[in-house]
């Protein structure tokens, strides 16, 4: 991967603008974050969560949100249980967001984790032969963990992400991205060049497709259609990438993770390969559902 392709996602950005509330509500975490940051590793992680789990989340929606998600999914589930399981969901969003911040604290966190799983084979082959890879994740347990362990060695993973709807808050969350592993770029017509560019040159990165993407295919999620980008495998495809979904699973103790390296999803159409990942996805959320952030508008 060239320097110029790390520019794409750096040095072209403008200064970020929004709304009042935008801004009050990047000063809020600028705050929370800065504060957390005082602490321990371990009270650092634990703390944000509890307080996203107990204040941020109610207060800003979210809890609501993962609660309507929550009804659709399990209808049978009683309220108790899913405002529980909402606030689990918070709490590790919480986590998330921290360990992500605090991504050098984080990689120590992880410095004895070991990658598992069938596809950890096939991609030391694929790596070892020069074969691009795309890994395939979601917004599950901690997304970067994966990432993190692979890169361990010196591996570049890069990623494509989309910009978060508060640009305040995106500017310094995209710096936590960009600090390591490999180049990330933003989603859209540039971002979206320099990725393929990335992988076509036998470069490796990372794809959320947990997301909702306009006009894109239908695929059946937790019960409802949900559109789902085919761009990972019809990259695949094109660049005869191998397509590997991977999963941080966080363990109970709130601060280590499991993470796994599934076996590579087989070359066919992009519709039925990105139909494979999403049911692999799906039984992730079944072992853990809280680990799913069911705030997301994933069916819009």
């Amino acid at each position: 991967m060239t320097d110029n392709a790390q520019t794409d996602t750096t040095d072209s950005q403008a200064a970020p603008s929004g709304s009042r509330g935008q801004w009050l509500q990047n000063l809020v975490l600028r705050a929370l974050i800065g504060g957390m940051n005082l602490l321990p590793y371990p009270m650092r992680i634990g703390g944000t969560g509890a307080i996203v789990a107990r204040v941020i989340g109610p207060l800003a929606g979210y809890r609501r949100r993962a609660m309507i998600n929550l009804a659709d999914a399990y209808p049978d589930m009683d309220k108790a249980a899913r405002r529980d399981l909402a606030t689990r969901v918070l709490d590790n969003f919480g986590r998330t967001l921290m360990e992500n911040y605090a991504n050098r604290d984080f990689a120590a966190q992880l410095a004895q984790t070991m990658p598992r799983g069938d596809g950890v084979e096939a991609v030391r082959t694929a790596q070892a032969a020069g074969r691009p890879i795309i890994f395939l994740t979601a917004h599950f347990g901690n997304f970067e963990a994966p990432r993190h362990v692979l890169t361990r060695d010196g591996t570049r993973i890069g990623g494509l992400y989309r910009p978060m709807a508060n640009a305040y808050v995106d500017a310094h969350y995209r710096e936590t991205m960009t600090s390591w592993g490999g180049p990330v770029f933003a989603q859209g017509k540039r971002g979206t060049m320099g990725f393929a560019r990335h992988i076509k040159g036998g470069g490796m990165g990372t794809l959320l497709f947990d997301v909702h993407v306009y006009g894109a295919p239908a695929i059946d999620f937790l019960h409802r259609p949900a559109l789902t980008s085919m761009a990972a495998a019809e990259m695949a495809l094109r660049f005869d990438a191998l397509l590997v979904p991977y999963f941080g699973i966080r363990q109970p103790d709130g601060l280590s993770f499991d993470v796994v390296v599934e076996s590579p999803i087989p070359h066919s159409d992009p519709l039925t390969m990105m139909t494979d990942a999403t049911k692999r996805l799906e039984a992730r959320i079944a072992d853990h559902p809280e680990q799913w952030f069911w705030v997301h508008r994933r069916w819009k």
